[in-house]
C-alpha cells in the first residue's frame, strides 16, 4: 500500500508542475494585460461622462472626442516629420550581463504644448504641463526602427543617432542592437482627453474665435488630464454605479 502510495504521489507531482506552470504563465500574461498602460488608460475613462461642448458643466469629469489644433507653432517629430502637439521618442540599447540581456534606455524625451480640440466648430482648450506633470497619456506607436547584427541602420535612424550623439557600433565595427520608438499626437489627429470642465473668460482674444468664454478640460489636485488617440477611448461610456 505504501509502494502504491509513493508511486501515486510521485506521478500526482509530475502532473501538478506543468499544470501549475501553465497557469503561472496564464496570470501573468493576464496581469501584464490588464496593468498594462493602454488597458490602464481605458479604464481609467469609465468614470467620465462623455459631453457635447454644450453640454459642458463647470468641475464635472467630462471627456470629449475632437480633432487636434494647434494653438502655438507645432513641433515636428524628429523621425516621421510630422506636426504635432505632443511627441515622445525612446532609442534604447540591447545589453547582456552574464547570460541575460536586457534593454538600456538611452534617450527618453517627451514635449507636451497646449492645444486645441475641435468638434463640430467648437473648440476646447487643454493645457498639459510638465512639471508637475498633470497628464496621464497613451499614444499609438507611429514609427519604430532597429538596427543590430546584420541590420544596418537605414539612414534617417542614422540622423536621428547623431542628432543625441548616439555611436551606432562598437570600438570593433560591429552594429550595435539598438531600437528607436515614437508615438505622437498630430494636428488634426483625432484624440479622446478627459478632465475637468470648465468655462474660461478670455482675456486674450484668440485668432479665429469670437466668443467671451471657452471650454476647457484641466487637471485638478486629485484628477490627471487624461489623453490618448485610441479607437476605442472614444466609443468608451461611462461605467454606471
Amino acid at each position: 500500500m505504501y509502494l502504491i502510495f509513493m508511486i501515486l504521489a510521485a506521478n500526482f507531482q509530475d502532473i501538478m508542475f506543468p499544470v501549475l506552470m501553465v497557469l503561472a504563465i496564464i496570470i501573468f500574461g493576464f496581469l501584464s494585460y490588464y496593468l498594462g498602460r493602454k488597458q490602464t488608460i481605458l479604464r481609467k475613462f469609465s468614470k467620465f461622462n462623455l459631453r457635447s461642448i454644450n453640454q459642458f458643466k463647470n468641475n464635472e469629469l467630462t471627456k470629449i472626442t475632437g480633432k487636434v489644433l494647434h494653438v502655438h507653432e507645432p513641433f515636428v517629430a524628429p523621425f516621421t516629420k510630422r506636426k504635432c502637439v505632443i511627441y515622445y521618442i525612446k532609442i534604447e540599447q540591447k545589453k547582456s550581463s552574464g547570460k541575460n540581456s536586457y534593454w538600456k534606455t538611452l534617450v527618453e524625451e517627451e514635449k507636451v504644448q497646449d492645444f486645441f480640440i475641435k468638434v463640430e466648430g467648437e473648440v476646447v482648450m487643454v493645457k498639459p504641463v510638465k512639471e508637475p506633470k498633470n497628464y496621464y497619456n497613451y499614444l499609438v506607436e507611429d514609427k519604430s526602427v532597429s538596427s543590430g547584427f546584420l541590420n544596418n541602420p537605414t539612414p534617417e535612424f542614422k540622423k536621428i543617432l547623431n542628432r543625441y550623439n548616439i555611436e551606432s557600433e562598437t570600438i570593433l565595427g560591429f552594429n550595435k542592437t539598438l531600437r528607436y520608438s515614437e508615438r505622437i499626437l498630430e494636428v488634426g489627429e483625432t484624440v479622446t482627453i478627459g478632465g475637468v470642465a470648465k468655462w474660461k473668460s478670455i482675456k486674450e482674444p484668440i485668432k479665429g474665435y469670437s466668443y467671451s468664454k471657452i471650454a476647457a478640460l484641466e487637471s485638478s489636485v486629485t484628477q490627471k488630464l487624461i489623453i490618448t488617440d485610441l479607437p476605442e477611448a472614444k466609443t468608451q461610456k461611462r461605467k454606471r454605479i
